[in-house]
């Protein structure tokens, strides 16, 4: 085998206004990007660092650029989830591999991985926090059927009663990024019952999240900070009934595909999600999005511009990657 070349570096792409959840705001997007070169053939992919789960854009580079030997050695996807941990590093490298190997064999990723060819998908668009008025603003503005609203704890019921009327028939997702608290979990419920949620993802931090056993659930629950790999899997039992799959947290596109079936096999749904990164970070998720029941891959409609052989996307629907963009 011809030896391989691992190159990394950052990029910033500013985002469309500001992007604000309950752990802050922030009006750039920062992502790493890894190529990997065997000769002619260059596979590439980009990971999105994640503060909340202790990464940095310069730690995450210098882990990449740290199995520069293991992948010139011969490294393979298998040997990566030994090799590195869960985390948008490992993603980064899994999925360039992933690249790679589509153009070395002359085949396409999906090909590769034994699947049918991907078909377009129905994504939900981001609504960020910020007061009820803003948010029903942008919700009605957006003209889209479907959405996903960012919550922040308190206030959230008045965000939601201004969206609701903004937005009457719009099918609903929230995300509440663990702002939630065990004391006023029931109330929120109920307040989502109201206004038709269709789904509450993360309503409480991963580490008070036992409580949700011991409560009504009438809307489905939808794990993601509390999920990353498949070792997440059996903490889940009785708490969640989706999981939030993003490449950022298993690790790569070879982890999810193998967390997806677990969890589908313990009669769990699949959600596919984002950071908010260009269409090179999404292109390999909508392989996993492929078996999903809900769809967030909007990462890059937030940028005010994207990569020039971005994803298409037609109003609410998003269409698989070209070869020249990855896979």
């Amino acid at each position: 085998m011809t030896s391989r070349e691992l190159t990394v570096r950052t990029e910033s792409w500013p985002i469309a206004g500001t992007f604000t959840i309950s752990r802050g705001s922030r009006t750039e997007a920062l992502v790493v990007v890894c190529e990997i070169r065997e000769g002619s053939a260059v596979g590439r992919a980009e990971c999105v660092p994640y503060p909340r789960y202790g990464e940095t854009v310069d730690g995450v580079a210098g882990y990449i650029e740290s199995m520069a030997d293991g992948i010139a050695g011969g490294l393979d996807r298998q040997g990566l989830l030994s090799a590195m941990k869960a985390g948008a590093a490992r993603n980064a490298v899994d999925c360039a591999l992933w690249d790679l190997e589509s153009k070395l064999a002359g085949k396409r990723a999906w090909e590769l991985a034994g699947l049918p060819a991907p078909k377009p998908l129905t994504t939900v668009y981001t609504i960020s926090l910020g007061a009820p008025a803003d948010m029903a603003e942008q919700a009605k503005a957006s003209g889209r059927p479907h959405l996903k609203i960012k919550l922040g704890g308190e206030g959230d019921a008045d965000r939601l009663a201004a969206i609701r009327q903004a937005v009457p028939n719009a099918t609903l997702v929230i995300d509440a990024n663990e702002a939630w608290t065990p004391a006023n979990l029931e109330a929120n419920l109920a307040v989502c019952e109201r206004f038709r949620i269709a789904l509450v993802e993360q309503p409480l931090p991963a580490a008070d999240d036992e409580a949700l056993k011991g409560v009504r659930r009438p809307i489905p629950i939808c794990a993601d900070e509390s999920v990353h790999d498949r070792g997440s899997l059996d903490k889940l039992a009785g708490k969640y009934d989706a999981i939030n799959i993003k490449l950022d947290k298993t690790g790569g596109l070879t982890e999810a595909f193998m967390l997806a079936a677990d969890a589908e096999a313990r009669g769990l749904k699949i959600m596919t999600g984002c950071m908010v990164g260009t269409s090179l970070s999404m292109a390999p998720a909508t392989l996993i999005a492929q078996r999903a029941f809900l769809v967030d891959l909007d990462g890059p409609l937030l940028l005010r511009e994207d990569r020039p052989e971005g994803l298409r996307y037609d109003g609410s629907t998003v269409y698989p990657p070209a070869s020249s963009l990855w896979g």
